[in-house]
Parts: C-alpha cells; structure tokens; sequence
C-alpha cells in the first residue's frame, strides 16, 4: 500500500499528507523549505505543521532565533492513532449519555414531518437499514408492507440478505401484496389482493416506527424512495392498512 494512501486512511488530507511527507524527505526544515517542498503555501504549510505537532507526529525547535520543523519517528503514527481511538471513546460515551435528551429533541421537531429523499439502489438500501434499526428498537417489533409485484424485485435488490437480518433480529411482518407473486420466508404473514396487471403502477410501502416509505420508479426505471418521519402520518397509514388486512 503506497504511503500516501495509508496516511490518508489515517486522517490526513493532501495538503497535510504533502507537508508531511516533504518534511520526512527534507529532515529539519524551515517553514519556508517545507512550503516549497509540498508545493504548499507558507501560511497554509505553517497551519499544517502545528496541526501535526498536535496530533504528535511533528516536533519543533529553535536554532539562532528561526524555528525548524522534525518528523518525529514512524511509531508515532501508532501513538496518534491510540490517542484517537481513546478520544473516540470518549465521544462515544458523552454521546451515550447525551442520547435520551437528543432523541427527546430529534422526536420534537416542531410536530413536522421530516422528509427526506433516497435514490437508487444505495438509496433504497438505506431505508431498509433503517427499518431493520429502527423496528429493532421498537417493543412491538413489527412493520406493514404494501409490496407491488411490479416493485418488489427492485427493493430487495438492493438487500439480498434482508430477510435473514430481520428473522435474526426477530422482526415481525405483515405483508398486502398488490398482485401475484411474493412468499413467506419466516416471522411474516401475507395475504394477497387482486389487482388487474394494467393498474399496478403502484409504490411500494413499508411503514414502520413512526414512519412511512414509500419507494418507486423515475422516469428512467431507476428506484427512488421518499421516507416520512411523523407519528401521526405513521398511525393513520397503520390503522388503514389492518383495517384492509382484516377485510382480506
């Protein structure tokens, strides 16, 4: 692996991966060298160099009142890289501890809906994920779908393996399929309405933990979904999709 790379999975960005490697190659340098090294300009290269001496990789001194900068050794990098993880940790643990009050904050929203938009298969993957993360939470761990026949091939595309995370975290489901097609695969019920071939230019819904997706296709056949944030949107798409299921 070329250096460059393993310096910038270590955090750095090119113009500190220049100015560091320019002063590995030049040994003690002044600013002014290292900035012509790096191809880096003396007030950026110099912001640099104290970034770096932060983080510990680079040491200065003073020799007859002009400043010069060192590479310190390469296990440095191992030091620097412990000193992050602790930090991390750190982080993670007041982010712990702060999460009851930001969730209290985030479900506020002014009673809003919060919408947002996913695109291609990425996109729909994303909301897959979250409805296995957000069910997961959930104490009723159950979600309702409207799957269409002419959809459901491109939402689960975009998971394969999405199924066998939602048994394993022994996740619920009901299922109205719009049309033929679609089977049981473990902890889901479905029933089937029948609907003419002509009239199933439908979307595919998924509504779950305070949410509703609903995902489609663009005019170029490539699957867009829009995900609705609001308990009470979450409610009445619940109450008439039993309300459909019963009657079934």
């Amino acid at each position: 692996m070329q250096i460059e790379v393993i310096l910038k999975n270590f955090g750095l960005s090119e113009k500190e991966i220049s100015v560091y490697l320019a002063l590995v190659n030049l040994g003690p340098s002044s600013v002014r060298d290292i900035a012509d090294k790096s191809k880096v300009n003396r007030g950026t290269s110099y912001d640099i160099l104290k970034s770096l001496i932060s983080i510990g990789i680079v040491s200065y001194y003073n020799k007859e009142s002009k400043q010069y900068f060192v590479a310190e050794s390469p296990e440095k990098l191992l030091s620097a890289i412990d000193q992050k993880k602790e930090d991390l940790d750190e982080v993670r643990k007041n982010i712990e501890n702060s999460l009851p009050l930001i969730k209290t904050l985030f479900d506020r929203q002014g009673g809003k809906p919060t919408v947002k938009l996913y695109e291609g298969i990425k996109g729909i993957r994303s909301i897959l994920e979250d409805v296995l993360a957000s069910v997961s939470e959930e104490k009723n761990k159950e979600y309702y779908v409207y799957s269409s026949s002419n959809l459901r091939k491109n939402v689960y595309e975009a998971m394969p393996d999405f199924s066998n995370k939602r048994i394993k975290r022994k996740i619920k489901v009901k299922t109205i399929s719009l049309g033929e097609g679609g089977k049981l695969n473990g902890l889901d019920e479905r029933k089937w309405m029948k609907v003419k071939e002509e009239k199933l230019k439908v979307t595919y819904e998924l509504i779950y933990a305070g949410k509703v997706a609903h995902i489609s296709l663009d005019n170029a056949e490539n699957p867009v979904g829009v995900v609705i944030q609001n308990q009470e949107i979450y409610d009445t798409q619940k109450m008439i999709f039993e309300f459909t299921w019963k009657s079934l």
